[in-house]
């Protein structure tokens, strides 16, 4: 028998995402391009130092990098902020993704201590920072902490974002304590038309930050992280040291650069998409998301049945209507559930496809 994941890729309408990631999301982008055209190498040349102007251009940056990985960029950025305070000590949400996804890599290879701020099923909030002296895993916010990182938007709860009240409060406070406030803004674009503003007017609060291209921008893989000028100076070091400038990036900078100009102007789009979908999921009895009402494209839908009953009810509309609803479910906090992030894709699907699949999903959850 299949599993959920085959199923997934082989269903013709997918719910979420871009489209397959192929070849094909390479091919489209090099087949019009001159054979001819110079590449960068080791991280130079006229094509990197382009689209890096650009991007630092874009976040409202001095200067900015190209990083083949995330991971990379933001380790980088936490070894730079804690070298200048003479502190290796750093705080974030408990969900961050160098606290859950990097195999302690800020931890064991740059010896890097992480402050945990707030509880794991909400947004951290300023109280959260102030407690940080009150609980006694520090003595002092000024002498005993470098950097606080903000992940928007916060990925492993939903999706969710703060206000910017409540995040200007935070930025000025830690600001206020010779804390640099850094941006892990993977999904940057994705919030933007929640906040209503531009990308530059939201990296513009952070002394730095750090942006992907394939998240839903789509992109093959591939980040940057900008700040001013001697910040960026300081990451091309580190970023040859983690082994970042391979030979040749220039494939990963022209589809970054490519599918960034295809979406950047989208996400609205998607994000209609997000709570059009999280309505119908809301509808079913049993059925709720986080957030209740989307803040951007994603979303996390949580369902009170067993998780092999809920795979059985995705497995029923995958292969009666191959709408593909999710690859996975996992159970968290006595419920089932997976995550779901509008794109391209979504455009396919008709109301007609919707409507005749989430009955199906309703009857089958049921059974």
């Amino acid at each position: 028998m299949k599993t959920l994941r085959e199923l997934y890729k082989e269903a013709r309408y997918p719910l979420a995402g871009n489209g397959p990631r192929n070849i094909g999301v390479t091919k489209k982008v090099f087949e019009p391009l001159d054979p001819e055209m110079d590449g960068d190498m080791y991280g130079t040349g006229v094509l990197m130092g382009s689209f890096e102007k650009k991007m630092a251009q874009v976040l409202g940056k001095e200067a900015a990098v190209f990083f083949p990985s995330g991971t990379m960029a933001q380790q980088v950025a936490m070894r730079i902020h804690c070298d200048r305070k003479g502190v290796n000590r750093v705080a974030y949400h408990p969900y961050c993704h160098m606290e859950i996804h990097e195999q302690d890599g800020l931890k064991e290879l740059h010896k890097i201590e992480s402050l945990l701020l707030g509880e794991e099923d909400r947004l951290f909030t300023l109280d959260d920072i102030k407690a940080l002296v009150d609980s006694e895993k520090i003595q002092s916010l000024d002498q005993d902490l470098a950097c606080i990182v903000h992940e928007l938007p916060q990925r492993e709860i939903g999706g969710q974002l703060p206000e910017l009240q409540d995040l200007g409060a935070m930025l000025a406070y830690a600001s206020d304590h010779q804390i640099v406030n850094h941006l892990d803004g993977a999904r940057l674009f994705e919030c933007l038309p929640y906040y209503k503003c531009q990308a530059k007017d939201i990296a513009g609060l952070f002394d730095t930050v750090y942006i992907s291209f394939y998240k839903g921008i789509g992109g093959v893989a591939g980040a940057v992280l900008a700040g001013d000028e001697d910040f960026v100076k300081e990451a091309k070091i580190w970023k040859r040291r983690h082994g970042g400038d391979l030979i040749c990036l220039y494939p990963y900078v022209l589809t970054s650069d490519y599918y960034y100009e295809l979406r950047k102007d989208r996400m609205a789009h998607y994000w209609e998409g997000a709570k059009k979908l999280a309505g119908m999921f809301n509808d079913i009895e049993g059925v709720t998301t986080v957030p209740e009402i989307p803040v951007t494209n994603m979303f996390h839908v949580y369902l009170d049945a067993e998780s092999e009953n809920v795979e059985k009810a995705i497995r029923k509309v995958m292969e009666e209507e191959s709408l593909a609803i999710s690859g996975y479910v996992r159970e968290k906090g006595g419920k089932s559930t997976f995550e779901i992030s509008i794109g391209d894709a979504f455009d396919a699907v008709s109301d007609d496809k919707l409507k005749a699949s989430f009955e199906l999903f309703n009857n089958a959850l049921a059974e």
